[in-house]
């Protein structure tokens, strides 16, 4: 007796959602860009607010590392949202709220607390990843889905932004200068975004109180693997992106401009690589890139933990990290439009993409107080190199099962 083959789900998800999908895109990777922009303004400026405010290595990564610790937590609740209202609602709504914090970050913060409390709500602007990226499933068919994601995490740029004009603007028009720019620019692109992301219907409104759906999302295999892997890859290229400057200046004596000028090629790198991780993704499959990403960063933390000549072995072993964990941001959410419910894309972003960013904030915190008690960065070099490796075990192990079941 035949089977009947399973009638195939309707596809919420796709192309056919959004007349226009390439606008759709530009505009939720301009609003990713616009707010990651202010979310990073902290990082650059690490050294400046610690010889003003007179803070410590350890209190001035805290600074640095709070916004992204709340931008990464605030994920799970604008992740599912973005399920519920859309983004036409959330990405104007996240605009504004990140203005008032970027303000008083750059105009207020005259003592160590109202630094803190600026930071913590500067947070809000990294939530923002968590509306792009249910928009974009939802404008795109399941196999360019990962290339589309891919090209959307080009608003990780936003941090390059940062790191090459914060400096620069602060030492010639003084330091308030770059947060009263983002503010604009974000006020500015509130307005565009609610006027032309369409409405697209990304899920119907879930079942349950918010509690029981997050419990539900929170029990997927899917959630809780993604978001390991994610807190590898997207987390080390934030943690690196805020704190690559401190640490250039410290293990290297290079002036301010310099080390946000060599961060800013880092990130560039990595924003390049993650569309390329993605594409390749589409083409290959997630698994393998994962895997061949979290390897080759094992070996340049490892290259680096032995506090390599600046140029050119330090510089290449950075570089090649950027590029890798970029690529590795990429794959991991190539994955998650495989194996996430239709339904629960928004959802599982939340959680995944709360899961980089806390992996972005506590190696600046390890860092800090590494160099505070041994005057060197060779052993937080050496813890990213060990968990790099054993991420990439986890991803050809758990993972892989992961993605063969999502298949069948």
């Amino acid at each position: 007796m035949s089977k009947t083959p399973p009638s195939p789900q309707p596809e919420v998800n796709s192309a056919t959602t959004d007349n226009r999908p390439g606008v759709t895109l530009l505009l939720a990777t301009v609003g990713f860009l616009v707010n990651f922009w202010a979310w990073s303004l902290l990082g650059p400026l690490g050294a400046v607010y610690g010889e003003e405010l007179n803070l410590s290595p350890f209190q001035v990564s805290m600074a640095v590392a709070l916004p992204v610790v709340v931008g990464s937590l605030g994920r799970i609740p604008v992740g599912a949202m973005t399920d519920r209202y859309g983004a036409r609602v959330m990405f104007p709504a996240v605009s504004l709220l990140t203005v008032i914090p970027t303000l008083v970050v750059g105009i207020a913060a005259t003592n160590y607390v109202i630094l803190l409390i600026g930071g913590f709500f500067l947070g809000i602007g990294g939530t923002a990843f968590a509306v792009g990226v249910p928009l974009v499933n939802a404008s795109y068919a399941p196999s360019r889905r990962g290339t589309a994601i891919g090209i959307f995490g080009i608003g990780m740029s936003g941090t390059a932004v940062a790191a090459f004009t914060t400096v620069p603007l602060t030492e010639a028009f003084g330091r308030p200068t770059p947060f009263y720019l983002a503010s604009v620019v974000l006020v500015i692109y509130a307005i565009v975004s609610w006027l032309l992301i369409p409405e697209v219907p990304t899920t119907k409104p879930s079942e349950g109180t918010a509690l029981s759906r997050f419990w539900r999302t929170l029990r997927r295999p899917a959630t809780l693997q993604l978001s390991l892997v994610y807190a590898m890859g997207f987390g080390g290229f934030v943690a690196f992106s805020v704190y690559l400057p401190t640490y250039l200046v410290a293990a290297y004596d290079l002036t301010r401009q310099d080390a946000s000028l060599r961060t800013a090629g880092f990130v560039v790198l990595a924003v390049a690589a993650r569309p390329l991780g993605g594409w390749l993704s589409d083409r290959w499959a997630p698994v393998p890139v994962l895997a061949l990403s979290f390897l080759i960063t094992a070996i340049c933390g490892a290259m680096a933990a032995t506090h390599l000549d600046l140029l050119p072995e330090g510089t290449v072993a950075f570089l090649v990290m950027g590029i890798m964990l970029g690529a590795s941001s990429g794959a991991c959410f190539a994955l998650v439009a495989r194996v996430a419910p239709p339904g629960e894309v928004g959802a599982i972003t939340g959680v995944v993409g709360a899961a980089g960013g806390l992996g972005g904030f506590f190696p600046p915190l390890v860092m800090g107080a590494v160099y505070g008690a041994t005057g060197e960065y060779t052993w937080g070099l050496a813890l990213l190199a060990i968990t790099a490796l054993l991420i990439a075990w986890f991803v050809v192990g758990p993972v892989r099962k992961l993605e063969r079941a999502a298949q069948r």
